[in-house]
């Protein structure tokens, strides 16, 4: 009998202690990798340099996931360093996978054309088809 009335007791003083006002908590978090707003330029000079170093297959694709990941269309310039990497490490394929990468990204068939249009002297020079021009 004494049990159930102090398991009775006991869940009464629980009910008040969560009842209670407490000191509220804020949380802070602070992050320690802040940078700086980097201007499409920035963007475009760092990832031609980037690519113009590039020595290895895993290299250069893991540059293309990074460049394309951003929710930006890269520069011609980047993609023209891009394709000559891709042509430097012997990988034909990823220079056709730049072009289908671009065209992916920007917003409609015009923009696309342009870029073909921009690159054209590139893909005469490396023999490089698009996707489409394989297909035909």
């Amino acid at each position: 009998m004494f049990g159930v009335l102090r398991t009775a007791v006991n869940a009464r003083a629980l009910s008040r202690v969560s009842l209670t006002p407490s000191i509220p908590i804020t949380q802070v978090r602070q992050y320690s990798a802040g940078h700086e707003e980097e201007s499409f330029e920035d963007f475009t000079k760092r990832y031609t340099a980037f690519f113009d170093q590039v020595e290895d297959l895993f290299e250069l694709q893991r540059g293309l996931n990074n460049c394309f990941a951003y929710d930006l269309v890269p520069a011609p310039e980047i993609c023209e360093s891009a394709i000559r990497a891709s042509r430097r490490v012997n990988d034909f394929s990823t220079a056709v996978r730049i072009f289908e990468g671009i065209k992916e990204k920007v917003e409609n068939q015009g923009q696309y054309e342009q870029y073909l249009d921009a690159l054209k002297p590139l893909r005469e020079e490396l023999g490089i088809p698009t996707r489409e021009e394989l297909n035909a």
